[in-house]
């Protein structure tokens, strides 16, 4: 495996080919072993991997102590090589509830002082609010970040979850990196209007959910038992008929993985990585034989016939089930 890099936009840094998404290790998808969550991230970064994703409201600032506590324990070499990107914005209460969103110039302030101490750095690599927060124009968000940027708190902005118009209003105001948005397989929506948009206005893309938390990894299985506290067990794509509907895609798609000799997930991964030199897909790994899966997909090579079968097995659209129960669709503007 030769890790390759790519660039968060014309404005952004230069980063891994493949960024390692670090929420499943402090929330959402049930228990998370904290030493193999530290020896994952040391083999993401010993591997080449040089973007960490997190948020602040991951597990109430659990996640981005557990990054600060890997990079401290990281080889000074390796350590360096880190850029971190973080999501701030998310509000909760003490019972894990969620009550909207923050974009308020003195709330950004407030949250990146935050995120420093959790994370032990003099600055933030890539900051966004996680959804936009319908009672602040994104200029003031934004500009708020612009502030940070100045006083070298944070290198870069980003945004996250927001369309084509918000994007527009947000490059605008200031240099924008990059959108992080899910794209995957079955998560489609921006092609349309989004993708392009990020394109005119030289804005890459961190694409999570890839494998859509599990569903196209090809170990997900119908029979699975999901705790209280796993977001799967709340999601659309995971209920009943839209479940065996969606595996049956995963079957579709296990075929023409094996004709390459290559697992699910690294097919599915490879197919984002196809789609653009914009594009920088985000691995939900948590486990380092997970993590090594997905590295696998850089030396999966998918040619014109590869591409027709699998959107011949997995059209656009294809899909049964919202990728967020209905009140978060509420929040996303694409």
């Amino acid at each position: 495996m030769t890790m390759r890099t790519r660039t968060l936009g014309t404005t952004g840094p230069q980063v891994s080919a493949l960024g390692l998404g670090c929420m499943g290790m402090s929330a959402l998808y049930g228990e998370a072993d904290r030493a193999e969550s530290v020896a994952t991230i040391h083999a993401a970064l010993e591997a080449g991997v040089t973007l960490l994703d997190t948020g602040d409201f991951y597990g109430m600032g659990h996640n981005e102590m557990l990054i600060g506590e890997a990079l401290r324990a990281a080889p000074a070499a390796r350590r360096e090589q880190a850029l971190v990107s973080v999501k701030f914005g998310a509000l909760r209460d003490p019972d894990g509830g969620w009550s909207g969103y923050d974009g308020r110039p003195a709330a950004v302030q407030n949250f990146a002082a935050y995120s420093l101490q959790r994370l032990g750095v003099d600055h933030i690599d890539v900051y966004r609010i996680a959804r936009l927060d319908p009672d602040v124009p994104i200029e003031e968000t934004v500009g708020a970040i612009a502030e940070l940027v100045e006083k070298g708190y944070v290198r870069h902005i980003g945004l996250s979850e927001v369309g084509a118009e918000t994007i527009r209003r947000a490059a605008a105001t200031a240099p924008v990196s990059d959108l992080q948005i899910e794209y995957s397989l079955i998560s489609r929506g921006i092609e349309e209007e989004i993708l392009p948009t990020t394109r005119e206005l030289g804005i890459g893309i961190t694409a999570y959910g890839v494998l859509s938390r599990g569903l196209i990894s090809g170990h997900f299985t119908a029979d699975r038992q999901l705790g209280a506290g796993d977001f799967r067990a709340m999601s659309p794509r995971f209920q009943g008929d839209n479940l065996r509907h969606n595996l049956n895609l995963v079957e579709a798609l296990r075929k023409i993985a094996e004709q390459k000799g290559v697992s699910v997930a690294q097919i599915a991964i490879a197919w984002v990585l196809s789609r653009g030199e914009d594009i920088v897909p985000l691995v939900g790994a948590r486990r380092r034989d997970r993590l090594t899966e997905a590295l696998g997909a850089l030396d999966v090579t998918l040619e014109a016939a590869d591409l027709t079968a699998i959107e011949e097995a997995v059209p656009p659209g294809a899909a049964a089930g919202d990728r967020y129960p209905a009140a978060q669709m509420a929040h996303l503007e694409s």
